[in-house]
């Protein structure tokens, strides 16, 4: 596989998948933020469903939260790949600006996978904290009656 094409995947490819990711995050914490705001507890006779209707996507923003700095690092590992490539290829006469490109190429897929891990893990324990409280709150009402 050509060099170009090498830099074109983590470009598009690992970059790219990271902010399909974070699109994903996005989606599912307005899905959740307005199922938690309708959610008629009442109508709950089981704290299971109830939890099991709560925490739905939870475990996917988690997942994306956990797994985007991989993600992010295999982006790392190919961009330096390539620039070890290049250094060879270049022998004695090795451009150091294309070196740095390169390696900028490398930190950016980590500044990427980093960029949609922290939030989604804020946003996955903010969720739990609510989910937590809600079901608290059915807890209660169970008792009071």
């Amino acid at each position: 596989m050509p060099i170009e094409q090498l830099k074109n995947v983590v470009d598009y490819g690992v970059i790219g998948f990271l902010v399909f990711l974070s699109f994903i995050v996005v989606t599912f914490t307005i899905e959740r933020i307005l199922f938690f705001r309708s959610i008629r507890k009442k109508s709950y006779g089981s704290r299971t469903q109830l939890e099991l209707d709560l925490s739905s996507h939870l475990s996917t923003i988690a997942s994306i939260g956990t797994n985007a700095p991989y993600i992010g690092l295999l982006g790392t590992v190919l961009a330096i790949i390539i620039t070890f490539y290049i250094i060879g290829e270049q022998g004695d006469n090795v451009n150091a600006g294309e070196i740095m490109k390169n390696l900028a190429l490398a930190l950016k897929a980590t500044a990427a996978g980093l960029l949609v891990a922290i939030p989604a893990t804020a946003i996955y324990n903010a969720l739990l904290t609510k989910v937590d409280k809600i079901l608290a709150q059915w807890d209660i009402a169970q008792e009071n009656k």
